[in-house]
């Protein structure tokens, strides 16, 4: 099975509330590993970029402001099957819909302020890879753990 790459950003609220060891500790735990990571500002035309999908929603506005109020950590999580693993544990938008044990389910209350962002398809995870990362943030490298991983005919 390849290896895919999935970027997760936390978000201010994760930063703010002390969160980011623990968010990233439940993605490494499930065997992904951190192949980039950088704290950022973002400004407004990259979050334009980013929510292309949500500009005409009435809560674009607020999500913007939240957005940029303070700087947010992406991170490049890299294993099999890891966009869809990862948006299972980071769980559904809303917190009161995501499954019992996912970061949101556990650590939210609203929509509006949920902690993370994961990429939802690997077309995705490409555009936000390029988007939030610069050539030569992305590294590889081999762990001891990985063996035990993966199933054996795996790379």
């Amino acid at each position: 099975m390849e290896e895919e790459i999935s970027v997760v950003l936390l978000k201010p609220d994760a930063i703010q509330r002390c969160l980011v060891g623990e968010l990233i500790k439940r993605i490494e735990q499930r065997g992904f590993k951190i192949v980039g990571i950088k704290m950022l500002k973002l400004d407004r035309k990259t979050l334009k970029e980013h929510y292309s999908h949500l500009l005409d929603k009435p809560f674009y506005k607020q999500l913007e402001d939240f957005m940029v109020s303070c700087p947010v950590i992406a991170i490049a999580f890299k294993g099999p099957r890891a966009v869809e693993a990862i948006r299972q544990i980071v769980g559904a938008t809303d917190p009161l819909k995501a499954n019992p044990g996912s970061i949101r389910a556990y650590f939210s209350i609203v929509p509006g302020k949920n902690l993370i962002h994961a990429s939802d398809s690997n077309e995705k995870a490409e555009e936000e890879l390029k988007r939030f990362f610069k050539e030569g943030e992305i590294f590889d490298y081999e762990r001891d753990i990985d063996k035990w991983l993966k199933e054996k005919n795996e790379k």
